[in-house]
């Protein structure tokens, strides 16, 4: 694995104890009851959906790091495929949970938009990532 690749890696791991810092957060909205969790249903399931998707791209985004390498591209696009999967986990959950941060929130935000830009940059990475490998 590239120096590249590996400090990715690197980056995503450090991730997962936010990733996991968040699941706590919820369950702890669920077994106190803390109004604007339960209550709100929207909330509830923005917030679920923000945690679901930084678990799966953060593993997602870790396993993309070993195929960078093997792609036969430029060393200028497998940077960008780099930064392209890997903005994914950062601004879809972002998106999730800015979009409904106050309790009293009842439809998302503008900054649900984030969760449109993190999905199009997952396609545009795993798009010229499988382009690379075949």
């Amino acid at each position: 694995m590239s120096p590249s690749s590996l400090s990715t890696a690197g980056i995503l791991l450090i991730t997962v104890p936010a990733v996991a810092f968040g699941g706590i957060s919820l369950l702890a909205h669920l077994m106190r009851d803390i109004p604007g969790y339960l209550d709100n249903p929207v909330r509830r399931s923005l917030w679920r959906a923000g945690h679901a998707h930084a678990g799966v791209l953060v593993l997602f985004a870790l396993v993309a790091m070993i195929y960078v390498d093997q792609a036969d591209l430029s060393d200028a696009t497998r940077s960008l495929i780099r930064i392209l999967i890997t903005a994914a986990p950062i601004l879809m959950p972002i998106g999730f949970f800015l979009s409904v941060v106050r309790p009293s929130d009842t439809k998302p935000n503008k900054l649900i938009w984030l969760v449109a830009l993190g999905g199009t940059s997952l396609g545009a990475g795993t798009l010229l990532l499988g382009i690379g490998l075949v």
